[in-house]
């Protein structure tokens, strides 16, 4: 038996009675003709189905008070079987969980039966004389529930919009776009959202359809996995608060610590996309009013998605506040950025809860899952410790990274190995840096690199600091007690073309991440302010995908820290410390390429956990440059020494690449093979833009 229609059956019964009351006195005095509509005793009594309307009025008050017994006998024979089946009636919650009052009550019945039955259409038409009218009015209202006209003024401001009927959006007036009648010419009825509610289903207001959710959360494996490292503060936290914020990047875990809290409590869980309800055209104060409205109609908890975008300037307005202080179902407030109320009292307490991304061994754990979850073989190849290692993913990355590395797989008809999920991890951290960085795709090897063994070595040790570096940091704790992040902060020094954007390419791609070159010199702003401005984008981009950052031209920034002599000179240091400050927050490495290592300052030099120097190569070195760039596919004479080209002319790896990309072109256009000739000319040209005096001798073999 459905005890929510029935209730509501009896409800409506007992309303019917004030319209046979109120016909009856019409009755009694006269008939009525509505502009040729007559509506006649007969007619009357067969909406009814109730022939003793027609009684003498002593005896229609005697029959209409006896029918009000029976119906509230009824209306408690439903409680007492709801009851016993631990049942509130849809419609007595509604007015629990809205506080309304018995009038209250009356009223939103009276608004609810003409979308319930026909019939009260033209009973409307009839009690306000006027066939075109077949919602009930304010006035109507108030004729059918109050006696005294000094009651009916009382109870008027009810119908304001301040009214708790109208604020909770349980009612709505009926009118054509711009007219506006008096008040108690208003036409109202019930919200389309209410009546669904009411008849079994949850349909939310139109506009939102696309922005809300309604469930009822089960808790999982993935549930209690994602929510490791929270679960326990939060649920000791909440100690009964009913209002929860929680902030930070790692927003599935937020929106699945919200699905636990509910079903926890044993609750529905409603949730609102505000970033796209925001879009609707809606003003955000109407939004949460019907937010607010479904989630006491069902008496479901609240999680409200993408905060960020009511947050105006930086604050939340104070209305929105107050209401979300006044609700009584459980609330949680999702955001990215850490935001504070102001300007609003309030006499309960927020719990506040900080999701960081997830830490080394939480990101072992979700790369173990998802892979395993994807139902697709991983090659032998795969070390999932070190990609979790390398890359300090939020959980709904990690999710996408093994499903694109699945694709991947499949396409190919094969296992899925460790540079498919390599190349996942960095196409779905991959930070918004076009506009302000130039992305390298990595090219060379460690057998591309010529540099002493030592500087070398000091470049794979890098690399094996951040492969081991989750566990070193964070699973033994080494990060606690010793630095601020896992970043790592490299300087590189040495003339240019001697190797130092070739290592950067080398570590980039031994680590399988991202590499991105940014010039510091065009960073660097004139404006006091601007450049930590510029700064500050680049690592906020950059801080998702911990890619490689390769500042060159770092000279334009770094030097013996100056004598403060004016406001100019204390605000390039503050640069240089706000540089040095973001470097070591940064998760990812960063690079700093000077060639001019003597200006550089100790104090900088101390926080650099690498320095690197890249010497001026020698004729040895230099003859392996010219061998290992000159390409096996590129059409040569058998007069090509090149060791003669190494020992005669003292050029670095940039200048020697240079010479041979110019004789290729010359080639092209001249024979078709490259001889010593077109290499001494690149070699001539390559002189001249270093400014270097040429001789005829140094060009002659």
């Amino acid at each position: 038996m459905d005890y929510h229609l029935q209730h509501l059956l009896v409800e409506l019964a007992r309303i019917e009675l004030l319209f046979q009351r109120q016909i009856a006195r019409l009755q009694a005095r006269q008939s009525a003709n509505m502009g040729g509509l007559v509506i006649t005793a007969d007619e009357l009594f067969s909406l009814f189905n109730d022939d003793d309307l027609a009684l003498p009025d002593s005896e229609t008050e005697t029959h209409l008070a006896q029918r009000h017994l029976q119906i509230a006998e009824t209306e408690m024979t439903l409680r007492e079987q709801a009851d016993a089946n631990d049942e509130i009636p849809r419609f007595a919650a509604l007015c629990i969980a809205f506080d309304l009052t018995p009038f209250e009550r009356d009223v939103l019945l009276i608004c609810l039966a003409p979308l319930l039955d026909l019939r009260y259409e033209r009973l409307f038409g009839y009690l306000q004389n006027d066939v075109t009218l077949r919602r009930p009015t304010v006035n109507i209202i108030l004729e059918l529930l109050v006696e005294s006209p000094l009651t009916r003024l009382r109870l008027l401001p009810s119908f304001l919009d301040e009214g708790r009927l109208f604020s909770s959006r349980l009612l709505q007036r009926v009118h054509e776009a711009g007219d506006q009648p008096a008040l108690p010419n208003q036409q109202l009825t019930v919200d389309e959202s209410v009546l669904a509610w009411l008849l079994g289903s949850y349909h939310p207001d139109p506009r939102l359809e696309e922005c809300l959710t309604l469930n009822y959360p089960e808790v999982g494996e993935e549930e209690r996995l994602l929510t490791a490292e929270v679960w326990d503060k939060v649920i000791e936290a909440i100690n009964g608060q009913s209002v929860a914020s929680f902030h930070g990047s790692d927003l599935l875990v937020q929106r699945t610590t919200a699905q636990l809290l509910a079903a926890n409590a044993e609750l529905p869980l409603l949730t609102v996309d505000l970033a796209r309800a925001a879009t609707k055209g809606m003003a955000s104060v109407e939004i949460l009013r019907l937010v607010l409205r479904d989630a006491r109609m069902m008496g479901s908890a609240i999680y409200l998605h993408g905060w960020d975008a009511m947050m105006g300037q930086l604050q939340p307005p104070a209305a929105l506040l107050k209401m979300l202080f006044e609700t009584t179902n459980p609330l949680i407030i999702s955001s990215e950025k850490e935001w504070y109320a102001h300007g609003v009292e309030r006499s309960d307490s927020m719990l506040r809860v900080a999701f960081p991304k997830p830490g080394y061994r939480q990101r072992c754990a979700l790369w173990e899952f998802y892979a395993d979850a994807a139902g697709y073989e991983l090659a032998p190849d795969v070390h999932l410790n070190v990609i979790a290692s390398q890359f300090a993913l939020e959980s709904q990355q990690i999710q996408d990274a093994v499903a694109s590395a699945r694709d991947a797989a499949i396409q190919r008809v094969d296992l899925i190995h460790q540079r498919d999920l390599i190349t996942a991890a960095r196409v779905h951290s991959s930070p918004n840096l076009s506009g302000l960085a130039q992305k390298i795709e990595p090219r060379y090897e460690w057998s591309d690199i010529v540099l002493p063994e030592d500087q070398k070595a000091m470049l794979q040790e890098l690399t094996q600091m951040v492969r081991g570096r989750g566990i070193v940091m964070e699973e033994w704790g080494v990060g606690k007690k010793l630095k601020t992040s896992s970043g790592v902060t490299v300087l590189f020094a040495g003339p240019p073309g001697t190797g130092k954007t070739m290592s950067a390419e080398v570590i980039a791609g031994e680590l399988g991440l991202d590499l991105y070159k940014l010039d510091l010199s065009m960073v660097v702003s004139k404006y006091i302010g601007e450049t930590e401005k510029n700064l500050g984008k680049i690592f906020d981009e950059a801080q998702s995908s911990s890619a490689v950052l390769f500042f060159d031209e770092a000279d334009s920034i770094f030097g013996k820290r100056s004598e403060v002599k004016d406001s100019h000179d204390r605000y390039a240091n503050m640069e240089i410390s706000y540089l040095l400050q973001r470097m070591e927050q940064y998760d990812g490495i960063t690079i700093l390429a000077t060639n001019l290592r003597a200006n550089m300052d100790e104090a900088f030099t101390r926080r650099m956990q690498f320095i690197v120097d890249f010497p001026f190569p020698d004729a040895e070195e230099r003859l392996y440059i010219w061998q290992t760039l000159f390409p096996s596919t590129l059409p040569k004479s058998g007069d090509i020494d090149l060791s003669l080209l190494a020992t005669r002319f003292k050029l670095a790896g940039g200048n020697i690449r240079n010479i041979i990309a110019s004789a290729a072109f010359l080639a092209a256009s001249n024979g078709g093979v490259v001889t010593m000739e077109h290499l001494l000319h690149g070699t001539r040209r390559e002189l001249q833009k270093m400014g270097r005096l040429i001789s005829d001798v140094d060009l002659t073999f």
